[in-house]
């Protein structure tokens, strides 16, 4: 800091509408430009981790949802790998076919919602309502499979709650065969326009080799050119079966980042695609009768089938003694779940490895030397969630 800067110190937020969430940042400002920023999270911390000690593991999943509160499925999906690692429980074909197809139909939807106030953030509304018009057609099908439009918690220890309902491929078919008209229509509204331009292109620049060092994942490291993607680098739930691409950009800027994410809904429009023509006709659920709870229509009939029932929601499940660690690419990065187990019901530690924490450590890197205007830019760009990062 030379003698002729006057720095001046200003809070944004904890409640600006840009950040995202409930963050603070510490701003230090030579006129308009950053020389310093210093995150303050901890505004939505709820425990989740710790309140993981205290549940069942199937108890816990309704809790994974309000993490990452605009990728619930992913979220489940993620700390149920981990379970069933932890099990060592064969997971039928044709429930790891429909955790794809909502995961990345969740994937879509995550991304419209970003798309959508990334780009109200920088001052373009239009985008805004045509992004939610087609994100309200994820939410109806989801709707159909869980009866929830937000925290679904349809998947569970072994499979999923129960078979895909009778229509539902069908309007998801519908779905994906309109969308890739409409992200057309998203992109001709920005990807070309030069107030957007101006204020994304060079903006928030990070090199490769720096988001490696950060640990940056998702579409906040494949924007800087590096190629990695849990889903192709180890491949969980039947995603080696899949033909997709993994888009990167080139300057590792605002922009690129924006590009990625576009580029990432059209590819898991056509893995949604894939799903539809090649699922398998085997069972939702897994086999082992300690895991999965009869069917329903058996409990009227069946005292058996009722016993077994109340035990596994009463007593839960008791996965042998050890520790393991899965992870997922989720929307906005490599989330990971490491879990410890005693052999009791109750896992004995859950540490979760959140991509939008560790994205955020960036922020002093991508900001110093920006303008504050710039600050918002940049921030919509890693497309933080303080669910995640106040775990």
């Amino acid at each position: 800091m030379t003698e002729t800067q006057q720095v001046m110190t200003i809070n944004m937020g904890p409640q600006h509408p840009s950040t995202h969430g409930v963050l603070r940042l510490v701003l230090d400002l030579d006129g308009e430009t950053v020389v310093r920023v210093t995150p303050h999270i901890g505004y939505l911390h709820r425990g989740v981790e710790k309140l993981a000690e205290h549940k069942t593991y199937h108890q816990f999943i309704t809790l994974t949802d309000r993490l990452d509160y605009l990728a619930p499925l992913s979220n489940n999906l993620g700390y149920l790998l981990a379970v069933e690692k932890l099990l060592g429980v064969e997971i039928p074909k044709r429930a790891q076919y429909i955790r794809v197809l909502l995961c990345e139909l969740t994937r879509i939807s995550s991304h419209l919602l970003w798309f959508a106030t990334h780009a109200l953030d920088l001052g373009a509304m239009t985008a805004f309502f045509y992004c939610f018009r087609e994100r309200e057609m994820i939410n109806d099908l989801f709707e159909m499979v869980s009866g929830a439009r937000m925290n679904l918690s349809y998947f569970r220890i072994g499979g999923v709650a129960k078979d895909l309902p009778e229509g539902f491929l069908e309007k998801t078919r519908d779905f994906v065969n309109i969308f890739p008209s409409k992200l057309k229509d998203y992109e001709t509204l920005l990807s070309k326009n030069k107030i957007w331009l101006l204020r994304t292109k060079d903006i928030g620049v990070i090199s490769a080799e720096d988001a490696i060092n950060y640990g940056l994942s998702g579409p906040s490291i494949r924007g800087s050119g590096v190629k990695w993607d849990v889903r192709k680098a180890e491949p969980y739930s039947s995603y080696d079966e899949f033909d997709f691409i993994v888009p990167v950009g080139q300057s590792g800027d605002v922009y690129d980042r924006y590009v990625v994410r576009v580029e990432e809904m059209r590819q898991s429009n056509e893995i949604v695609r894939q799903a539809i023509d090649s699922l398998p006709n085997d069972n939702h659920m897994t086999d082992a009768l300690n895991l999965a709870p009869p069917p329903k229509e058996e409990l009227k009939s069946s005292m058996e089938s009722l016993i077994h029932h109340f035990k596994i929601v009463t007593e839960g499940i008791c996965p042998p003694a050890g520790e393991v660690y899965a992870s997922i690419e989720a929307p906005k990065g490599e989330l990971g779940y490491y879990i410890v187990s005693d052999g009791t019901d109750k896992p004995y530690r859950v540490k979760i490895r959140p991509p939008s924490f560790v994205n955020l450590e960036a922020l002093e890197k991508l900001v110093v030397g920006r303008l504050f205007a710039d600050v918002v830019a940049i921030i919509g760009s890693l497309d933080i969630v303080l669910g995640e990062i106040d775990r």
